[in-house]
């Protein structure tokens, strides 16, 4: 099996600037990205831990008429939430998005369940939320 067996795709009005943007404030990684010859990018794999998500630019294509980014659809319809594996983490991450632009929806809590977390708009109003609390930690897979 793969490390991440569902991976979140995303679409962005400027896909390479927030390529740069998601790695340089959260820390993905570039692990493939294909330019689109127009200025944009027709798919990108960006990795974190085992962790990985998708990503390209909205375009008018069979995918782009039922996916785009939030700004041009009018909200958020799915977010993903990111394992980190510190509470202190969690406030040095929160700081480094709100300073890269990031809209800070819930500041740095402790939930019921465990752990530290936090919940951000990305600069195109992609929903993200960190924390330390991880799901899979002491559970065996079903």
């Amino acid at each position: 099996m793969p490390p991440s067996t569902i991976i979140p795709t995303l679409r962005y009005a400027d896909a390479v600037r927030m390529t740069a943007w998601l790695c340089d404030t959260f820390g993905f990684a570039r692990h493939l990205v294909v330019e689109d010859g127009a200025g944009g990018i027709a798919h990108a794999q960006l990795t974190l831990g085992s962790g990985m998500i998708m990503l390209g630019s909205e375009r008018d294509d069979e995918l782009g008429r039922v996916q785009a980014g939030p700004k041009r659809l009018g909200g958020t319809t799915q977010s993903a939430y990111v394992v980190l594996d510190r509470d202190e983490q969690v406030d040095a991450l929160c700081t480094r998005a709100r300073t890269a632009g990031a809209e800070i929806i819930i500041e740095p809590f402790e939930p019921d369940y465990g752990g530290r977390s936090f919940s951000c708009r990305d600069p195109e109003g992609h929903l993200w939320h960190f924390g330390s609390y991880d799901p899979w930690a002491g559970s065996e897979a079903q």
